[in-house]
């Protein structure tokens, strides 16, 4: 680890940025300060752990809230002078009960100052996630016109599932009649939308699916099949 250590370029002070980073969502949460002795106690105990400069010591995130970020990786930039510590949170990051410390638009900021932000920065999944939930909120709403298409898949699972069924057999004819790759790109768009609405339906994160994808990594197809439950 040492030869690792002294590759960083840490400042006059010793320190360096390090970013905090959802493995699976791929969400900012947090960014902070370590030292050397910081992203030792990071990589050889797995949680996240950064310096404090106002207390001049080192804190492990979640000692108090027990909301760990558990680190699978650890990425040094090109510079060498900042880092990413990739990993799983137990819980919100932010001590307001955010999920991540960045939930303030700039530009939600800039339309309407007078509005308090909480709005995370999200991914193109997430976003889509996100839409599809309040969908499935406003579903007990009294009706005003004629309803979405993400509200009709809601409240139709007969329809829902064969939407489902239908665009992924066009996304399997893409390969079988040879078309061209922005139509598969497309249809693989609308295999993600239509099985993202089932998860909502059902109430599964899509984290979660990405969880499991993510523990299958080491593991042979046959052995993970096998070990499912029934």
């Amino acid at each position: 680890v040492n030869p690792l250590l002294d590759s960083v370029k840490w400042d006059d002070k010793g320190l360096a940025v390090a970013i905090a980073q959802n493995v699976d969502t791929g969400a900012i949460l947090m960014q902070g300060f370590v030292n050397k002795e910081a992203l030792f106690k990071t990589i050889s105990s797995r949680k996240a752990t950064f310096y404090s400069r106002s207390r001049s010591t080192l804190w492990t995130k979640g000692e108090t809230s027990m909301n760990f970020i558990n680190v699978s990786d650890v990425f040094l930039d090109c510079d060498r002078d900042s880092i990413i510590y990739l990993g799983k949170p137990d819980g919100p990051t932010c001590h307001t009960g955010s999920e991540t410390c960045y939930y303030t638009s700039v530009n939600g900021f800039l339309s309407n100052p007078e509005v308090d932000g909480n709005k995370l920065a999200l991914t193109t999944l997430y976003s889509l996630e996100s839409t599809i939930t309040e969908r499935k909120e406003q579903l007990s709403d009294s009706p005003d016109g004629k309803p979405s298409w993400t509200k009709r898949l809601l409240l139709d699972d007969k329809l829902l599932c064969s939407k489902v069924r239908e665009e992924a057999d066009e996304l399997c004819r893409t390969l079988e009649e040879n078309e061209d790759q922005s139509r598969t790109a497309s249809e693989m768009a609308d295999v993600l939308y239509h099985a993202m609405v089932l998860l909502g339906k059902k109430g599964v994160k899509f984290e979660d699916v990405l969880q499991i994808l993510r523990l299958r990594f080491a593991r042979s197809g046959i052995e993970e099949k096998s070990s499912r439950k029934s």
